[in-house]
């Protein structure tokens, strides 16, 4: 079983950066591919951005490309976002998951964690 917990959201204004965490445990995190979706009040849960097992791939859905950036270190089992020029429709409650294969399709990931909120203030 894996347990990812996100960490990192908080207020911001307009502009402004956070970076968003996610610790993973029970397995090795280089066992999985992960991604980073949002889900803002009365949407969906949408992807934002994707990473593969080592790294070497990464997706970003268009409106975020150029400004938020994923990563992730498997020596400390964590995984990273990396947000710039916040806009106020950023704001959503963020999620980290993992999944076999890097992919955007949220049905494919086997692991979630509880989210963590982002607002950002016009």
């Amino acid at each position: 079983q894996v347990q990812l917990v996100e960490s990192g959201g908080g207020l911001v204004q307009t502009g402004g950066s956070l970076r968003l965490s996610c610790a993973v445990s029970g397995r090795t995190s280089s066992n999985y591919a992960m991604g980073w979706f949002r889900q803002a009040p009365g949407k969906e849960r949408e992807v934002v951005a994707a990473i593969s097992r080592a790294g070497s791939l990464t997706y970003y859905t268009d409106s975020v490309k150029g400004r938020f950036t994923i990563s992730r270190d498997n020596a400390k089992n964590s995984m990273y976002l990396q947000m710039n020029s916040l806009k106020p429709e950023d704001t959503a409650v963020y999620y980290c998951a993992a999944s076999k294969e890097i992919t955007i399709n949220r049905g494919e990931y086997d692991y979630w964690g509880q989210g963590t909120q982002v607002t950002v203030s016009s």
